[in-house]
């Protein structure tokens, strides 16, 4: 038998505390290779502790300034709830942290009990509804009350803000609820008076929205088509080729989404409208080689007026646009939200990205490692649309994973960007 001397035990015991400290802090790994999860997830099972200040071995969460990350100078349209978010913090988890930058989704017309606990613990920041959740308008105002009182819970720091809890409601084809809008962007643009069919649009939507329970929209959709019947035409989802008369139309559908109470998001950053009907990100990669003039010129210039506007939330794309960055879809790439949304259009909202799930990522791994890379390239909110909450679990988990390993500069960008989620929904708590 091996004799320990006293040194040896002394060094045995180090070893020891530092593989415990190790464990205690959640750490996972590193970031694998495209294709191969490292963030395990929890068996359905499993639940949070009950403790709001479950920390994974971190302590108290310290609370940063939310514009972290914005331009200099910029007043954020989430600016009101600034101080209720930052004050929020302290009394989070990591897992809470975490999972504030996370929007669910399920299949069906009832919300899974997964779901109801991981709301109950703080663990989600809201849900998209999609068809299959919705049997009438009744039945989903049922679906979203139960889920504010699983929001309510005791053990939810967050408890008095509101989740966020939205759908695609354009017009058109494109609508998740029965009701308006009716016209479409492009029949709203071909209509006689556009300016008052945008504006009756956007306080249509708004209205139909507020009445089931929810408050977010995810539109209208700003992207200038190129040619009819291209990838966003095939539908009517552009309101106009022209990109003032988008300009002009987006803006006021935002403006009235947003006076009656629910806040808007336009869509999708820089721009889809030179896809081709082929050209479907969420079915395959798509790249859209254009010259920087004209990006800048004709696909970003419906979002200048939007944000001038205080539009609350802006999608971002996930194709590759080579002029801006060429290894990187939008969604994924710093250059493009932190540099051409925050810095160059001075954007101060809540950044979402389009379904984490889309064929255009297949090339960068798993829901884990997609949303490890867009949460660092600076978006807020990771849109999880498979209709599974397993999907935003394994996005929270990895979020959680991946702080607990982060630098001091990344952790606190993290905790910037889950700020304005917080803000956002103390915002629309009125």
């Amino acid at each position: 038998m091996l004799l320990i001397t006293v040194a040896g035990a002394a060094v045995a015991i180090a070893l020891i505390l530092i593989f415990t400290a190790g464990a205690a802090a959640g750490h996972h790994g590193v970031l694998g290779t495209p294709g191969a999860s490292q963030f395990p997830t929890r068996t359905a099972g499993d639940h949070p502790s009950s403790s709001p200040n479950r920390h994974h071995g971190t302590g108290r969460l310290s609370a940063v300034s939310p514009t972290i990350g914005l331009a200099r100078g910029v007043t954020s349209p989430v600016a009101g709830g600034f101080a209720a978010a930052r004050a929020a913090l302290p009394d989070m988890s990591v897992a809470q942290l975490a999972g504030q930058r996370v929007i669910y989704s399920y299949q069906g017309l009832e919300p899974p009990t997964g779901l109801l606990r991981l709301i109950s613990h703080g663990e989600a920041a809201g849900v998209i509804f999609f068809t299959s959740n919705v049997g009438t308008p009744a039945q989903l105002a049922q679906v979203t009350a139960e889920l504010e009182r699983a929001n309510a819970s005791r053990l939810n720091p967050l408890r008095r803000y509101p989740l966020l809890l939205m759908t695609d409601q354009e017009g058109g084809e494109v609508r998740r609820l029965p009701g308006q809008p009716y016209l479409s962007e492009k029949q709203v643009g071909e209509s006689a008076d556009p300016p008052a069919a945008a504006t009756a649009a956007g306080a249509g939507a708004a209205a139909n929205l507020r009445s089931v329970g929810l408050n977010v929209n995810l539109a209208p959709v700003l992207d200038v088509f190129r040619q009819p019947d291209n990838f966003i035409d095939e539908y009517g989802r552009s309101f106009s080729d022209n990109a003032a008369t988008v300009a002009r139309l987006g803006t006021l559908f935002v403006k009235a989404e947003q006076r009656n109470g629910i806040a808007a998001t336009v869509k999708h950053f820089p721009g889809l409208g030179a896809a081709a009907q082929y050209q479907d990100t969420d079915l395959r990669p798509v790249t859209l080689d254009l010259p920087l003039s004209e990006i800048r010129s004709v696909d970003e210039l419906p979002y200048r007026s939007a944000i001038a506007a205080k539009v609350k939330l802006v999608m971002v794309s996930w194709a590759i646009y080579p002029a801006l960055d060429p290894k990187f879809p939008a969604g994924l790439s710093k250059k493009i939200v932190q540099g051409e949304l925050r810095q160059r259009l001075r954007f101060g909202g809540v950044t979402i990205t389009d379904a984490l799930e889309a064929g255009a990522l297949d090339p960068f791994g798993s829901i884990a490692t997609r949303a490890v890379l867009a949460s660092r390239a600076g978006m807020d909110l990771l849109l999880c649309a498979q209709q599974s909450f397993y999907e935003g679990r394994t996005a929270m988990n990895a979020l959680k994973a991946s702080y607990s390993r982060d630098s001091a500069y990344q952790q606190t960008a993290f905790k910037a960007a889950a700020e304005r989620v917080i803000a956002l929904r103390v915002v629309l708590a009125g």
